[in-house]
């Protein structure tokens, strides 16, 4: 495997000029339909390459509360906003003890949900309040970073994988949606990792969720800044970017009130930061990021479904 090449230092210092001279690219918000919320960044586990750091001591990101969750959806619904999926993320959401009523109010206010989980110890204990939510629009993505448990484990720790298929298992017994978020490991192709999977939950009985793989992550790394000209030689559009059509909702710790990010994946980066409200959140945002190219442009990825 060759070395990794280290992150240009000249690189995404200027939020609107690359390192070459070139006008930054900028994505503008065409409309507001998937509104994630940052659960907070505590998680049972401390995954080696998190992008987020997620821990069970990093509390960076802190709990979101259910009323400060409800003043958003209040917020949708009084800008006539056009939402239409809401999506949890952390840390792992089910540290939150918030977690099952915001699940619960979201689907009440008619959203399609989306949970992101590990499916281990935290999300299994509200077994008996999950059971109790209705099935229709609700979707647990489980990470399973691989088809083999070697992979996953050397990432989440030992038995990780094992546990995640018994999670997967309740979920699937109980009648949930499932989808299964992986990563895209460069010396398989994607071709094989569905085979993979399908391997994989064949052998568990269950048919094959709908299958996620996102790139790499690795802030480090160096990556091609984007600038406005890439868009026609790369053959996209600032439009079919995830900060098109989302934003994400965190609150820090210290901090008096959340406030709302440009993006899903960069939560430490005051760039990214755009107001408290989902009426200041409307601006463009400049990809200032190397998770900007690697996980969105040049990955072609998104966080929603």
């Amino acid at each position: 495997m060759p070395d990794i090449v280290p992150l240009d230092p000249a690189k995404f210092r200027d939020p609107l000029i690359t390192a070459k001279g070139e006008p930054r690219a900028q994505v503008a918000l065409v409309a507001l339909e998937t509104l994630w919320f940052n659960t907070g960044t505590l998680c049972n586990l401390a995954c080696r390459n998190c992008y987020i750091e997620s821990s069970p001591t990093n509390d960076a990101l802190v709990y979101l509360r259910l009323a400060e969750f409800a003043a958003y959806l209040d917020e949708i619904a009084q800008d006539r906003l056009p939402v239409r999926e809401i999506g949890f993320t952390g840390g792992e959401p089910f540290m939150n003890p918030d977690m099952v009523a915001m699940l619960a109010l979201a689907q009440a206010r008619g959203f399609s949900v989306l949970v992101l989980t590990n499916a281990l110890r935290p999300m299994r204990r509200f077994e008996a309040a999950i059971a109790a939510l209705p099935r229709e629009r609700l979707t647990f993505r489980v990470s399973l970073d691989h088809h083999g448990a070697a992979v996953h484990d050397a990432e989440r720790g030992a038995g990780a994988f094992g546990k995640a298929l018994e999670g997967i298992g309740w979920l699937a017994a109980q009648g949930f949606a499932i989808a299964v978020a992986g990563r895209h490991l460069t010396h398989e192709s994607a071709a094989d990792a569905q085979a993979g999977y399908t391997a994989l939950f064949d052998g568990l009985g269950l048919p094959c969720p709908p299958l996620v793989l996102f790139p790499e992550m690795d802030a480090q790394a160096d990556v091609p800044e984007i600038s406005t000209g890439c868009w026609e030689i790369l053959g996209t559009s600032p439009d079919a970017q995830m900060c098109a059509t989302s934003r994400m909702v965190v609150k820090r710790r210290g901090a008096a009130a959340p406030v709302v990010l440009a993006c899903t994946l960069i939560a430490d980066h005051p760039g990214f930061e755009m107001g408290s409200t989902l009426a200041e959140a409307t601006r463009a945002g400049p990809l200032n990021h190397p998770h900007c190219a690697r996980f969105c442009v040049l990955g072609g990825a998104s966080c929603s479904n």
